[in-house]
């Protein structure tokens, strides 16, 4: 049986459904599920995924079989409408599009009224009895076609035109007249001839091959390789083709175009949203060349069609259970709806959302957490305000569209690459563009904020920006930017490449200078979706901190505990460093011992106002990790200082650097090989841990110290530190006259102890991977240098992603499930967890759920991404 390449939609033949995004796309997949609930779609057919696939792995060459089935797709298109590709009497126009299974608004390519050659457009004017439409979308697709399918760039033909507007003295492409447009066409030809070095191709079938061909294409593009990098989008095998047959927004003052959300995707309001243009066609709205009217409008303009597109918002969110981002055309006064996809929205909105469709019946609290809001939306919703926004008030330069919330605050910068230049080097940069393309979206992304000077509320720059959580305002025409300038001026005031602004997406501000932001907070609307998210979540979230602070902190995100408490950073706190490098410099073990007895009130204060804010969770607590010659200064004046302050000389100092320098100090003396040497050094920790948790027990409070063990590659070496702990443990408890429930655990970091897991596990009570130091160790690579190397492996996809940023469950994934395995095995009670950075990635989170794990932990502001990516792994297993 022969592959199926071509799918058909309308006219009562659908072949598809919402179901099948895989294979025909997100837009393939949706005209046909509109088509079979009866909207009004014009006919079309979509080319597969597979298609793209095969097109891509073998040198751009087409399936056999596939030519044949476009011609009966086209034969569908054509005897719906009575209407033929090429036929000048009664003329098919067709749109080709792309659609991934992922929406990648504005990455791939588009062409409209392909068809068009000096035949057809005689006919067309003919039939509608406009001349000037006729030659209107003659020349947007001598123009897209020569841009997207031939490399002829836009800005020539944008070039031509603005000579002829400036030459008749006018503003608008409205204004040109058809005797305008028809010199357009012909200076159009010319364009292309002179850059695509041949004539413009006037066969209609040549046309429709070229054009699907570039769509594929573009699945390659830069652009599109760089989107699907920033948003992690893999495992697509390419992108569908959408041939539908054209309607035309551009027929004058009874026609026009629009898109349109059925929420405010900033902030969730139930609100249609979105704008539309008068005698325009679709690209028209999003790319900014003109300023669309508010949506709201349109039921005084197009009354008919405005009721009737509100009816079918309403009936296409239901039926997909989720706010939706539609395109619509009106041709002389018919509504069609084009395209539906599940909206781009900001974290606020998506919350906001998820909560009213529950509350409206339209979904359930299950569905909401599985599908209505991404773990990427909690983190935007993390993002800082301003501090006072009546204080900046007198340094407002200009106020545009508040196309996507929030504040930032950034160094003015002109170009994508340059943007992404700054940033690499540390800098915050406000990307300022007259208006987005595609080809920016790397910028945009290494961008605090975006700010343009052309584009409404569904322009490319606010959509993706949206997407991404990232400050935007757009359409702020008052901002005059001079690219070769390097600058842009507002109210008589030049702003340069380099000066500080500040945007507030949420009004559209431009403010002059760098304002003061404060961090976000908390609406009613995430703590109800997070107890939804939690009700379902039988894994715990635990947070990493250091200090009562940060425990705090992290409580107030949802945190279940603590699952790695650093004591190292505690040694830099205050003087206590000085007592740190008293121990360090120690010739005896008495002198080393009155040292550290010098910061067990230190270490043991820090663990009270721990146990304190963790009252009734656990708190997993590693012992001393980091070699010590990072608590010695390595700078001639810090080396005089201490010098000074310990009362020895500058030579005894560089003696002990010299002495502590290792060539590897990652896999040097540190962990628990500093506590097999120096146990003096265990002994202060645990007294401090222990006498610290008896005391707040004392005091009302409920502790449950977990002592952790790092860096182990053998079970001798638990073996050793455990006895340590427990004849520790138990002389404070003598002393005491009471005693507290504590677990005894090792970090498995070290790649030996994942493969010795069951005779550790037999030792200990619990395993907390480690996995920055376990992915190090695996992979050979230095985390500290492998920033230098590892961009340039994921962009030639030698590797999928940063290792250091998503667990690599191929490589180090197989050492973390077989030590899981291993040790539950040797040990029934056995608790795992992670605690490195992986712990707040959504993808690494699931796969720590499906080995069953008790725990993930992360740093504070990762925890509610935690908690959702710990739901949704289980209601998606």
């Amino acid at each position: 049986m022969s592959t199926q390449y071509v799918y058909r939609f309308g006219n009562g033949a659908t072949e598809g459904s919402k179901e099948m995004k895989s294979l025909l796309g997100g837009k393939g997949a949706n005209l046909a599920e509109m088509s079979a609930i009866g909207l009004p779609v014009p006919p079309g057919f979509t080319v597969t995924t597979e298609t793209c696939h095969y097109y891509s792995s073998n040198q751009h060459s087409w399936p056999v079989g596939l030519n044949h089935q476009i011609k009966i797709g086209l034969q569908h298109v054509e005897q719906a409408l009575g209407r033929t590709l090429g036929d000048p009497s009664k003329p098919l126009l067709v749109s080709v599009r792309s659609g991934a299974a992922q929406s990648m608004p504005g990455m791939m390519d588009t062409v409209l009224n392909l068809g068009m050659n000096d035949e057809v457009v005689a006919g067309l004017a003919q039939e509608s009895g406009n001349e000037r439409f006729a030659y209107d979308a003659y020349r947007r697709f001598i123009d897209m076609f020569g841009d997207v399918v031939m490399g002829v760039h836009h800005h020539y033909f944008e070039e031509a035109i603005e000579s002829m507007k400036m030459a008749k003295g006018v503003t608008e492409d409205l204004e040109l007249d058809t005797e305008d447009l028809k010199q357009l066409v012909e200076q159009f030809k010319s364009i292309y001839e002179t850059h695509a070095g041949h004539s413009f191709p006037t066969d209609p079938h040549t046309q429709l091959e070229h054009a699907i061909n570039a769509v594929f294409n573009s699945w390659d593009s830069n652009r599109a390789i760089k989107y699907r990098r920033i948003n992690k989008i893999t495992g697509l095998l390419g992108t569908a083709v959408n041939v539908q047959a054209m309607v035309y927004g551009n027929m004058g003052d009874s026609s026009g175009t629009g898109v349109c959300f059925t929420r405010n995707p900033s902030n969730g309001e139930p609100e249609l949203y979105g704008e539309y243009l008068v005698n325009a066609q679709g690209e028209d709205v999003v790319a900014g060349i003109r300023t669309p009217k508010p949506i709201s409008e349109m039921a005084e303009e197009f009354p008919t069609s405005y009721e009737e597109l509100m009816r079918m918002t309403t009936d296409l969110e239901k039926h997909y259970q989720n706010m939706q981002d539609i395109e619509f055309t009106i041709q002389d006064g018919s509504l069609y709806i084009l395209q539906t996809r599940n909206g781009k929205r900001t974290g606020r909105a998506a919350l906001r959302t998820a909560v009213d469709l529950v509350s409206e019946g339209i979904t359930d609290k299950v569905t909401a957490v599985k599908d209505l809001v991404e773990p990427g939306h909690l983190d935007q919703l993390l993002h800082p305000g301003f501090k006072d926004e009546l204080a900046y008030q007198e340094d407002v330069l200009a106020t545009g569209l508040p196309a996507s919330p929030g504040a930032a605050v950034g160094q003015v910068i002109f170009t994508a690459d340059e943007a992404e230049s700054w940033a690499q080097d540390g800098k915050k940069v406000i990307l300022v563009r007259i208006e987005t393309s595609p080809e920016d979206v790397g910028g945009m992304d290494a961008a605090q904020g975006i700010l343009t000077s052309r584009g409404g509320m569904t322009s490319h720059a606010a959509v993706v920006a949206r997407g991404w959580g990232k400050p935007c305002v757009a359409g702020c025409g008052d901002v005059a930017i001079k690219y070769a300038d390097k600058s842009f001026t507002v109210g008589g005031k030049t702003i340069r490449e380099g000066d500080w602004i500040s945007i507030n997406g949420s009004t559209g501000e431009v403010i002059h200078g760098a304002q003061e932001l404060v961090s976000a907070q908390m609406s009613e609307d995430f703590v109800t979706f997070m107890k939804w998210a939690d009700d379902v979540r039988p894994m715990k979230v635990r947070t990493n901190a250091d200090t009562p602070e940060d425990a705090k902190k992290a409580i107030s995100f949802g945190a279940e505990g603590i699952g790695l408490c650093r004591t190292e950073h505690m040694f830099f706190e205050g003087n206590r460093i000085q007592s740190v490098r008293e121990m360090i410099l120690a010739k005896s073990d008495e002198v080393r011992k009155s040292a550290l007895n010098k910061l067990l009130p230190f270490q043991r204060d820090d663990f009270k106002g721990i146990f304190r804010a963790m009252t009734g969770m656990p708190v997993t607590i590693r012992l001393l990790d980091p070699p010590l010659h990072e608590f010695l200064p390595h700078d001639e004046a810090g080396k005089h200082e201490m010098a000074e302050l310990m009362g020895i000389s500058v030579g005894e100092v560089e003696a002990k650097l010299h002495e502590l320098e290792e060539f590897n100090p990652m896999l040097g003396h540190r962990g628990c090989r500093l506590g097999i040497t120096f146990p003096e050094i265990t002994v202060m920790q645990t007294r401090a841990i222990i006498e610290a948790a008896v005391e707040v027990r004392n005091s009302g409070f409920d502790p449950y110290p977990e002592i952790m063990v790092p860096l182990i590659g053998t079970v001798e070496e638990f073996q050793n530190q455990k006895k340590v702990i427990q004849e520790t443990a138990e002389k404070v408890f003598e002393q005491a006259g009471t005693r507290i429930d504590y677990l005894i655990g090792t970090m498995i970091e070290v790649p030996r102890a994942a493969l010795t897991a069951t005779a550790i596990a037999r030792e200990a009570d619990f395993f907390s991977f480690g996995t920055n130091d376990l992915t190090q160790m695996c992979f050979g690579y230095s985390r500290d240098d492998a920033g230098k190397f590892l961009p340039g492996y994921v962009e030639h996809k030698i590797l999928r992603d940063d290792p250091f940023q998503v667990l690599d469950q191929e490589g180090v994934g197989q050492l973390v499930q077989m030590a899981t395995e291993h040790g539950r095995d040797a040990n029934t009670t056995l608790k795992v967890g992670i605690c490195g950075e992986h712990g707040g990635d959504p993808e690494s989170v699931g796969f720590c759920y499906r080995l069953g794990f008790d725990y993930v932990s992360c740093s504070p502001f990762r925890v509610p991404i935690a908690r959702l990516s710990a739901a949704q792994a289980h209601l998606s297993k």
